[in-house]
């Protein structure tokens, strides 16, 4: 294939901006951002979110709520991640109590369905099965503001910058809620030893 007809991809802004005239455009920004945003809800929810919704329906209404708001989306952004895991974030905050029952449970049992998918190998699970409590313990105890920054932080691997684009706060406040969750984290996690 020459060099020239190769296509080069688009950007999530150019796909929103054609989706405008033609509806359709907008599917190639599912595709891309679907099975990530899915798992960054099924992390936060479980699968089986409470209220009769799935972690399925809180996608589904992401980017629903996203294509009908897309005339509002900032063209000058190449990446539209933050801006999903802000409206996701934002749907996610309607299942609060859901979201701090399931971390208080694992916190009290040890057992965590959602874990194991996302945990390949062997030592990071006896890690993880060691310390995952007292984190779902900790998250459970921290306000909504520090565990969505957190989060979208560890989970949906945003920057600092695309974690203020999602939340719509400045950076600043992106990095002392960083410092703060971090900072109650060490408190309640167990340290590991230095070599």
């Amino acid at each position: 294939m020459p060099p020239d007809s190769r296509q080069i991809p688009r950007s999530d802004a150019d796909l929103i901006g054609c989706s405008r005239t033609e509806p359709e455009e907008f599917t190639e920004l599912f595709r891309r951002h679907a099975p990530h945003i899915q798992r960054y809800v099924t992390r936060r929810l479980g699968s089986a979110v409470l209220n009769g919704s799935g972690a399925d329906d809180i996608v589904a209404e992401t980017f629903l709520l996203a294509f009908r708001q897309r005339d509002r989306y900032d063209p000058s952004r190449a990446d539209a991640r933050p801006w999903l895991y802000g409206i996701c974030t934002n749907l996610i905050g309607r299942h609060r109590r859901a979201e701090v029952r399931q971390y208080r449970a694992f916190a009290r049992t040890g057992a965590d369905p959602v874990t194991e998918p996302f945990t390949d190998r062997v030592d990071d699970r006896v890690s993880a099965a060691n310390a995952s409590p007292l984190l779902a313990a900790a998250l459970a105890s921290m306000s909504a503001k520090l565990r969505d920054t957190l989060l979208l932080a560890a989970w949906g691997d945003l920057s600092y910058e695309e974690i203020a684009v999602a939340l719509g706060v400045p950076v600043g406040t992106v990095r002392s809620r960083l410092s703060r969750a971090r900072s109650n984290l060490r408190k309640i996690l167990p340290q590991e030893p230095q070599s």
